[in-house]
């Protein structure tokens, strides 16, 4: 879009008044709003599809910084056209926004991967919001008389205090209504939305007197057609994600939901569930049990009467745990409401219907913030049970100070079990975690067994005291369906291919772990 002939020059611009320079910085803070969100919406997507990270998370942010620096470069030339300009900038703006998260998502369920997609989107968005504050400086400034020094850097703290605020507005209704409500592919749609309705209100409203009526025309059939196209992204999206990520599953998907902390995905085929929490296998139906009864049983091998479960949140572990009549209460601290209402409904039949048996008081809250409080302790067993540590969120759960907090709320002589990764596919991760749990003040026993859908499955066995615990079933247990004694103890040896080693600990200023694991996804 061009202007024409007729269009105003900046010699005959008339400046703009209170009333108008107040809402045209409304619209400052909503572009703001939306460059944010768009940033954000990248992070999330990283997260959520790659596992982030902080390489990546660093990427982002400094590509998009940098993008907004090239970007301001680039309006210089645009300066003198600055309305058309800037109706021009939040249209493709608002198009390459809006269609951000799809593309992404798509993308990755299509071919593996999103990074070629993911730099382009972010330098793209970076110079698309980069050029928005020049040519909004200089809309501001236009047909002023007083230009002096003063005027102009009350114009610039004018412009900065409403972008700011806008900011604040984006990063708020991201994580808090947008993403909670629409989902990343309607809510980055949404934002989209709102940059064309911001180019409109300049274009027809604010600042249809620096437009020729051509401009103004060409101006509204591009906001129509544009928001035309994101109109069927808003209608498709369910159609979409769902054959996307369909894509990334072998077997149906029966169930899915992007809770407010993770997107949460059941899939079924002759009988076989399995559940999928940000695409990781948390378990298959058909061999479960080998991984509940190995990681629940070595740790009720005193007989405890309080039992903590951390993580767990599908009830499988706790189902093990109530097999045991000596067991008087079970604390279970989840995270996720989304996959306790799961585990209740769903999951019922798989887990027995655990979480709603009296014995059983279920947290939701972060479990370390839970154990950073001491709510509660002295327990005789606790079992960890969380997703393994791919993100620095779930680092910091794999950390010496989170052992050390975990082990606070064990009785003198209790058991912590920990599942640990694969020592055969993520050794590092996993002889990381063995150390780790180490280094908290806890005598550890590390052992693994086979799960087929997973591969060889590691778990560390920990107390307080110089002594590492002994391998052994309770004297109680139930006659189970893969665990025995024998089982058991050969379960502690390992192969010359994959012996024990020694690593140093993985700390809430070093998260060692998360680098091991992704070394271990990338052989």
């Amino acid at each position: 879009m061009t202007t024409t002939a007729t269009e105003p020059n900046s010699s005959t611009t008339r400046a703009l008044g209170g009333r108008a320079r107040a809402f045209l910085l409304a619209a400052v803070a909503a572009c703001a709003a939306c460059g944010l969100i768009y940033e954000l919406a990248l992070l999330t997507l990283s997260v959520s599809l790659t596992g982030g990270g902080i390489t990546q998370t660093s990427l982002i942010v400094a590509g998009f910084v940098a993008a907004l620096g090239v970007g301001a470069l680039a309006a210089k030339p645009l300066l003198s056209t600055a309305a058309a300009s800037f109706v021009v900038v939040e249209i493709v703006l608002g198009l390459v926004g809006g269609f951000s998260a799809v593309t992404l998502y798509v993308t990755f369920t299509f071919f593996g991967s999103s990074a070629i997609v993911l730099v382009l989107a972010t330098a793209l968005i970076g110079v698309l919001v980069g050029a928005e504050v020049p040519l909004l400086m200089t809309l501001l400034q236009s047909g002023r008389s007083d230009t002096d020094a003063e005027s102009t850097g009350k114009v610039l703290a004018n412009l900065n205090a409403a972008d700011y605020a806008g900011a604040l507005v984006g990063g708020l209704l991201w994580p808090f209504v947008l993403l909670p409500i629409a989902g990343m592919i309607r809510g980055a749609a949404i934002t989209g939305i709102i940059n064309l309705v911001a180019a409109a209100v300049v274009a027809l409203i604010l600042l249809r007197w620096q437009l020729s009526l051509r401009t103004r025309l060409l101006a509204v059939v591009a906001l129509l057609v544009a928001a035309a196209c994101i109109a069927v992204l808003l209608v498709r999206a369910d159609g979409i994600e769902t054959t996307s990520r369909q894509r990334l599953y072998t077997d149906p998907v029966v169930a899915a939901e992007r809770s407010q902390y993770q997107e949460i995905v059941v899939t079924e085929r002759e009988g076989d569930v399995r559940l999928f929490l940000d695409g990781d296998l948390q378990f298959s139906s058909i061999d479960e049990h080998r991984y509940t009864e190995s990681l629940v049983y070595p740790a009720m091998a005193d007989d405890p009467k309080r039992v903590l479960i951390l993580g767990g949140g599908d009830g499988l572990a706790a189902r093990e745990v109530l097999r045991l009549p000596g067991v008087e209460e079970i604390v279970q601290v989840e995270l996720d409401p989304a996959v306790i209402e799961l585990a209740n409904t769903r999951l019922f039949g798989l887990n027995q219907g655990a979480l709603q048996n009296p014995r059983v008081h279920v947290v939701l809250d972060d479990a370390f913030r839970w154990l950073r409080d001491a709510p509660d302790s002295g327990f005789d067993a606790v079992i960890v049970d969380l997703p393994d540590p791919d993100t620095p969120a779930l680092g910091r759960l794999y950390s010496t100070e989170f052992y050390g907090l975990a082990a606070a709320a064990l009785n003198p002589g209790g058991l912590m079990v920990v599942q640990s990764g694969s020592p055969y596919s993520t050794p590092d991760a996993y002889w990381r975690t063995t150390s780790t749990v180490a280094s908290a003040g806890l005598a550890v026993t590390p052992y693994h067994v086979l799960v087929p859908s997973f591969g060889d499955w590691g778990y560390v066995l920990a107390r307080r005291g110089p002594e590492p615990p002994a391998l052994r079933l309770p004297h109680d247990a139930p006659e189970l369906r893969f665990l025995d004694e024998p089982t058991l103890a050969a379960s502690a040896i390992f192969p010359r291919d994959r012996p024990r080693r020694e690593l140093e600990p993985s700390t809430l200023d070093r998260p060692r772990i998360v680098d091991d694991m992704r070394k271990g996804y990338e052989r």
